[in-house]
């Protein structure tokens, strides 16, 4: 029963890479089962398409200043969502503000999980004083809150993007070594991995070519989940002046700035609020539709 199970598992290993056309299927289906899911996905890539492009479709310079359109409402002839207290057109802003927001979710989440998922399986296949020494670190970064643990990164280093990217990354390393760790736990007993170290693998080929691998789909649900968490992250680093300096425009910039125009000018506001509700509302279902068909224990739940 055993050398059966270890067969199947070295077949499903050679299986996978055969074609494209089962992926697409496996998208299909996932599709069909999880219609939020595919909703989620379908306003993320539509937020990408804005991040990539829409700085190109901007009407006008996100830092023009018009004193003629000052706080105008929105409108299909000129200023589209409206503008500010500067004249800046709203749209304009939102576009850039989006690219900023995407780059560093994306960028700092998985900076963060990749470090952290090293880690992790470096913890769990070794061990011992490893183990003890990397979960030690781990205890450390949990022990601070995400936004003071940013916020004190920010404090230290230069303001830039790079820097909001590891100030927002480096706080989701525990997260990626606890996840990732507790894959390879299980996986290094498989007797897959005890044939490879049977027939002579070193170690980092058994980690990086046996191992890593069957940690792949916990790894991209906690990915998902967390770039959501880093836009957040980054609008509320923006919204208290800590971000992406001016001039350059960000969600969390704009809504700090609209602070003081939400009786006479709520559209400042809300535009880049329904924004950031939005990507965030997509990247956290999108998480849990793929937690729910990744998972083995959830396979059989579906809504």
């Amino acid at each position: 029963m055993q050398t059966t199970r270890t067969a199947s598992a070295f077949s499903v290993g050679k299986a996978a890479p055969e074609s494209s056309s089962s992926h697409w299927w496996a998208v299909v289906v996932f599709f069909r089962q999880r219609p939020l899911g595919a909703l989620a996905a379908g306003i993320i890539l539509v937020f990408v398409l804005m991040g990539a492009i829409g700085p190109f479709l901007a009407p006008y310079d996100p830092d023009e200043i018009g004193v003629a359109k000052k706080y105008a409402m929105p409108s299909m002839h000129g200023a589209l969502l409206g503008a500010d207290q500067f004249g800046r057109d709203v749209l304009s802003r939102m576009l850039y503000g989006i690219r900023i927001s995407m780059l560093v979710g994306v960028a700092a989440s998985f900076v963060g999980t990749v470090a952290g998922g090293i880690l992790g399986l470096a913890s769990a296949y070794w061990g011992g004083k490893t183990d003890a020494i990397v979960q030690r670190i781990v205890d450390v970064l949990m022990s601070f809150p995400l936004i003071i643990l940013a916020l004190t990164l920010l404090t230290a280093l230069a303001p830039s993007l790079t820097t909001v990217i590891i100030a927002i990354g480096v706080p989701f390393i525990p997260y990626g070594a606890r996840v990732v760790r507790a894959s390879t736990m299980v996986l290094k007993e498989l007797q897959y991995v005890e044939a490879a170290r049977a027939i002579g693998c070193s170690d980092l080929r058994i980690i990086f070519r046996h191992i890593a691998p069957g940690c792949v789909p916990l790894y991209i649900v906690l990915t998902t989940g967390l770039m959501g968490v880093a836009i957040i992250t980054e609008s509320a680093l923006g919204f208290l002046g800590l971000s992406i300096p001016p001039p350059t425009p960000t969600l969390g910039a704009m809504l700090s700035e609209a602070l003081t125009l939400l009786m006479f000018a709520p559209h400042v506001a809300v535009v880049p609020g329904v924004a950031i509700t939005l990507v965030v509302f997509a990247f956290n279902i999108l998480g849990d539709s793929l937690r729910d068909v990744l998972d083995p224990r959830l396979r059989g739940s579906g809504s």
